[in-house]
């Protein structure tokens, strides 16, 4: 059965749920990630991978949510909770740009007192100082959460956030998109449907957006496959999503959630499968964030085509426990040692012209 899995998603046949557990249930990790690199020669035969250059600007750590699995976020109140000062994140926005970066990854807890004129003015003088810069900000719980805090529905709050220059939308805050695994790992955030029609809107409203997966905790793998099934009907729908991103969930002694950390072979093997599985997806990024640079390395073999973010900064895994850090040269060579040519791209997989 695997093997005819296999044979007829490279002939260009759907997937159905069942085979995609079949699939993460087998533990022939190489002939899964010999298909899915295959498939991925075929969509992407270029001579090159890609990477991208920016920063993860975590503007506030306060957060109403209970999730079991986060180490970042503080309460209201609490002496280690922050709101960074406006000069101070436009200060690493300079940095970034500084550094060769075109974009910031925009996120933050779910702050209680926050207005929704708070965040237009925080993106406006992004834009007003950096036009240059895309901001791929507020993933789909804080949108939510922007919405029932103002009283105002998510269309309206989108609208406003792009016209103060919102570029795109990450796809934090998804984890499982199973709501029997979602009540179970966190509470006080969206459930399933909720974060599925924050993208809906914003695809229909002519933007873009990246979707995640964090798994190796409380789901199955039937739940992995459902959430990708979600994920896929979506795209079917829409076609806003520019990329699928998956890690392993980071256990440490500051998260709640005890389950066993998922090791660099379940993480391969579900990059593989999604591959094979989201047939509608055109690009998928590696984690070396989670997974270290020589797993992040192989993931290239094994679905990705894309390296990620060169991560100038990162807390919320570091956070967790897990300091995994590259340089630029180090991204480059790693592309470059499997027989590629390393670009530079944007959020959008625009490859962003060569300097010097």
């Amino acid at each position: 059965m695997i093997e005819g899995c296999l044979q007829r998603s490279l002939g260009g046949e759907r997937l159905t749920p069942e085979e995609g557990v079949a699939l993460l249930a087998s533990g022939d990790l190489a002939d899964l990630g010999a298909a899915a690199e295959a498939l991925t020669r075929l969509r992407h035969p270029e001579a090159y991978r890609t990477y991208n250059i920016d920063r993860n600007i975590n503007y506030t750590n306060v957060c109403c949510a209970n999730c079991d699995f986060c180490a970042f976020s503080r309460r209201l109140g609490s002496p280690e909770a922050y709101v960074l000062p406006r000069d101070v994140l436009l200060a690493k926005v300079a940095d970034t740009v500084q550094r060769g970066g075109e974009q910031i990854l925009l996120q933050g807890g779910l702050h209680p007192d926050l207005r929704l004129d708070w965040y237009e003015q925080t993106l406006a003088a992004i834009k007003q100082q950096f036009p240059q810069v895309n901001i791929h900000g507020f993933s789909p719980p804080e949108i939510d959460h922007f919405a029932r805090l103002n009283r105002l529905s998510v269309h309206a709050v989108l609208e406003r956030l792009r016209d103060a220059g919102l570029g795109s939308i990450p796809g934090g805050g998804a984890e499982i998109l199973v709501d029997r695994v979602r009540r179970q790992i966190t509470r006080g955030k969206v459930l399933t449907n909720a974060w599925l029609e924050v993208m809906r809107t914003w695809h229909n409203m002519g933007g873009r957006s990246t979707a995640t997966m964090m798994f190796g905790h409380v789901e199955s793998l039937a739940d992995r496959i459902e959430h990708l099934d979600r994920l896929r009907r979506l795209q079917d729908e829409t076609g806003g999503f520019t990329a699928f991103i998956a890690w392993t969930f980071q256990p440490a002694a500051s998260t709640r959630l005890r389950v066993p950390k998922a090791g660099a072979f379940a993480y391969l093997k579900t990059l593989a499968v999604a591959r094979l599985f989201l047939d509608n997806f055109p690009h998928f990024q590696a984690s070396w964030v989670t997974q270290g640079l020589k797993i992040g390395q192989l993931a290239l073999l094994f679905g990705a085509d894309d390296m990620g973010s060169l991560m100038l900064e990162e807390n919320v895994v570091a956070q967790a426990g897990t300091a995994h850090q590259v340089t630029l040269p180090q991204i480059r060579a790693a592309i470059r040692e499997l027989g590629f040519e390393p670009r530079q791209r944007n959020v959008f997989y625009q490859l962003v012209p060569q300097r010097g």
